[in-house]
């Protein structure tokens, strides 16, 4: 179905069973769930699928070890859970990694194979593998690009890994697969109410100006850190529910940790923990946790200065190549919509939970807030079971803990298009590089225009490839090929070209630490 097609249904008044505001995690799984129940549902997206936090992530699906010493176990638990599923629903997209906490005592040492026993027990049959302890000798054999002064030893243990867009778009054709419409470049610039009840919402579609009005039973928020907004919408002088916290991170080459397992620093200065995760063919350094409060820049969030020197100072302590700001090749920033507890000290957002929230306003809004994506199935549940009773839909049991993604495979996954990649074999550029510094064809753009909704030169950089994560500097050189290819696709006017140029330059510019 072409995107006139999908804005064809919005003209023709038939009302929605469920509408979901928001194309990141929490609203595409929202929109997997809601169909696969047999629930006409509409997802709409001011931007592009995954073009905000979901983007952004530290690329893991996992339990959160830093969370056990928060106390946060019910959290841990589910979250191992959703992680085994996951690996069952989608193994070209997600895959078990081993992590490494290197120890320099045996107090340490000791402590941190303690914490992972309760880690391991919390997986039951869900565990990947037990925990071990390492000797020195291991620890260095497994991490060569750790310094080894002074350190006695450390434990293994495994989470999961993903590339988080192309889950995100994963879930969008799953969700169509499944009979929902998902739009993006389609805004709610208003709700619209009956008797002080919400029944529906005017869509603005992005490429026209175009206005559609249309009908919900039930109308889900899922706009992440712009939940607040969209709340406003309902309620003028709705109280903010969250702060948002800001984490980056920075991309350089595999060379600076050789191997594939990842090293896990657990104690920074701020009191977080560091991850330097070998990541398709890069090494990804992070996270830090920053409030943002500061709503203007919510859409387009850039590292700051201190957290790129923290980064790489803790970097430097840690490995024997010290990654400098000139081994960047890319870097990335996200927000968290963290949800804000009265009196929370707004200094210190590691402390806030990473739990998610289902609320249902006065006029029946449902708004779904926190989490992260590794429980994004689980949110979703949650939302549309409140959903189907806010809204009186007719009970029906959740599929999706089985569920089998777009793509499944179950044999070797060692491609992220899964049971699509058939098609790029034959689509014109199957063979040829978008550029020598990437790993993607030319095929794999024709193939996100026609057939994954890539509407714009950034779409395709971000999130349909990862161009702009692995190396800015060459996403930045493919600019011009790809508007080749748009040009062949779709026909932009030149108006339309220019700007998506234009655009595409600018994100590039920043993931250069551009500023």
């Amino acid at each position: 179905m072409t995107r006139e097609d999908k804005l064809a249904t919005l003209r023709d008044q038939h009302p929605w069973d469920v509408l979901i505001i928001g194309g990141g995690a929490s609203g595409l799984g929202a929109a997997v769930d809601s169909a696969a129940r047999g629930y006409r549902t509409l997802l709409v997206e001011a931007r592009d699928f995954a073009s905000g936090t979901s983007m952004c992530s530290t690329k893991l699906i996992h339990g959160g070890v830093r969370y056990l010493r928060q106390g946060d176990i019910g959290m841990v638990r589910n979250a191992l859970r959703e992680r085994s599923f996951l690996l069952r629903n989608a193994p070209h997209l997600v895959h078990p990694l081993a992590f490494i906490i290197p120890a320099w005592n045996q107090i340490d040492r000791l402590m941190f194979a303690g914490g992972l026993k309760l880690y391991d027990l919390l997986s039951g049959w869900h565990n990947l593998a037990s925990s071990q302890s390492l000797n020195r000798q291991e620890v260095i054999a497994a991490l060569p690009g750790l310094k080894s002064a002074g350190l006695c030893g450390g434990i293994r243990y495994w989470d999961g890994q993903f590339d988080d867009a192309r889950l995100a778009i994963t879930l969008m054709r799953t969700a169509t697969d499944l009979g929902a419409t998902c739009l993006n470049y389609l805004s709610a610039i208003r709700l619209r109410k009956t008797n002080d009840r919400v029944t529906g919402a005017v869509l603005r579609d992005a490429e026209t100006g175009e206005e559609f009005e249309v009908t919900a039973r039930a109308i889900i928020n899922a706009s992440g850190v712009h939940a607040d907004s969209v709340r406003q919408l309902d309620d003028a002088k709705a109280q903010p529910l969250l702060t948002p916290s800001q984490g980056i991170h920075l991309v350089v080459d595999a060379d600076f940790l050789p191997g594939q397992q990842a090293l896990m620093i657990p104690k920074t200065e701020d009191g977080r923990v560091m991850f330097a995760i070998p990541w398709q063919g890069k090494v990804l350094l992070g996270t830090t946790d920053t409030p943002r409060p500061e709503l203007q820049q919510l859409n387009d969030p850039q590292p700051l200065e201190e957290e790129i020197n923290f980064l790489l100072r803790t970097a430097a302590g840690v490995l024997t190549r010290p990654p400098t700001r000139a081994d960047i090749s890319s870097a990335f920033a996200g927000l968290r919509p963290l949800i804000h507890p009265d009196n929370t000290d707004e200094k210190n957002t590691a402390a806030l939970s990473r739990e998610h929230a289902v609320l249902v306003s006065p006029s029946g809004l449902i708004t779904l807030t926190g989490g992260k994506w590794t429980t994004y199935r689980l949110m979703a549940e949650q939302v549309i079971d409140r959903a189907s009773e806010v809204a009186g839909l007719n009970a029906a049991p959740c599929p999706t803990r089985t569920l089998k993604l777009h793509g499944y495979t179950d044999g070797p996954a060692n491609d992220a298009y899964g049971t699509d990649a058939p098609q790029l074999a034959v689509l014109p550029g199957h063979d040829r590089l978008l550029h020598p510094n990437l790993p993607y064809s030319e095929a794999m753009i024709r193939f996100a225009i026609r057939h994954e909704a890539a509407r714009t030169i950034d779409d395709i950089l971000a999130r349909r490839t990862r161009a702009l994560f692995h190396d800015a500097a060459a996403a930045e050189a493919s600019i011009e090929r790809i508007a080749g290819i748009f040009v062949e696709e779709l026909q932009p006017s030149p108006e339309q070209l220019a700007a998506m140029i234009e655009a595409a330059r600018n994100s590039a510019g920043r993931f250069r630490l551009n500023t």
